[in-house]
């Protein structure tokens, strides 16, 4: 049985009951109609997916009982962040945005670069994306959108990732071959440039903050393209 999906955060299950509130109530009681005695599975964003039946239905809340929980709920093993250049067309990243998150990404750094035109990120426009295509696609964690951050932040970060990865069309050193040795990673940083992509002094200085620069093939792919190509090589599911 396929069972729609609803987001309700850990501070709302308690024990064996569940509240559904706010924009999720209202797309479970106005949009798909959902009436007591149901069964549907609700996600809390940090990897747990529960079997619920609903017991009550309110004017603004909706409770449920817990009938079966399901730990780690169709999440990989391997944590990746995706750090990518904003883009002057904001649907291309709202899908970027979308696609992302269905192919098992954890966090989401959107990136002020040298070749980067906007100045401004809909960090909480992308959140929302981001919540629905993680129920769309059957997931239990809730990807985080961050702020806008610059190129030296993230580099300098103190976030320690066991492999970071920056995707460049002129690297010499094939994507496939980085991917086999990060089979084994639980964490991974990947960086994608902008439309422009990255300028030479910004892969020289990630480079030597150890970054592997790789290729993702000899065409040039469309900022959006590069992203789904790279988390789908480097997000390792689970089989």
């Amino acid at each position: 049985m396929s069972l729609d999906y609803f987001y309700s955060p850990k501070k709302n299950i308690s024990g064996d009951v569940v509240h559904i509130e706010g924009d999720e109530f209202l797309h479970l009681t106005h949009v798909m109609r959902k009436q007591e005695g149901d069964i549907l599975r609700v996600v809390d964003g940090e990897g747990t997916a529960y079997e619920v039946e609903l017991t009550n239905l309110t004017k603004k809340v909706a409770e449920g009982k817990i009938l079966e929980t399901f730990y780690h709920h169709n999440e990989s093993e391997c944590s990746v962040t995706l750090a990518v250049g904003i883009l002057k067309n904001p649907s291309r990243f709202d899908f970027l945005i979308e696609k992302v998150t269905e192919l098992g990404v954890k966090n989401i750094i959107p990136l002020q670069t040298e070749r980067t035109i906007p100045s401004h990120a809909k960090v909480e426009r992308w959140q929302k994306l981001a919540l629905s295509a993680m129920k769309q696609s059957c997931r239990s964690y809730l990807p985080i959108v961050h702020e806008l951050t610059t190129l030296e932040l993230l580099a300098g970060s103190e976030v320690n990732y066991e492999q970071k990865i920056l995707c460049h069309e002129k690297s010499g050193e094939n994507c496939i071959d980085v991917e086999h040795r990060g089979r084994q990673k639980k964490s991974i940083l990947i960086l994608i440039g902008p439309e422009g992509g990255f300028s030479e002094a910004e892969v020289t200085k990630l480079s030597e903050r150890r970054f592997s620069v790789v290729s993702l093939g000899e065409r040039r792919l469309r900022t959006e393209t590069a992203a789904i190509v790279a988390v789908s090589l480097f997000n390792i599911p689970n089989i």
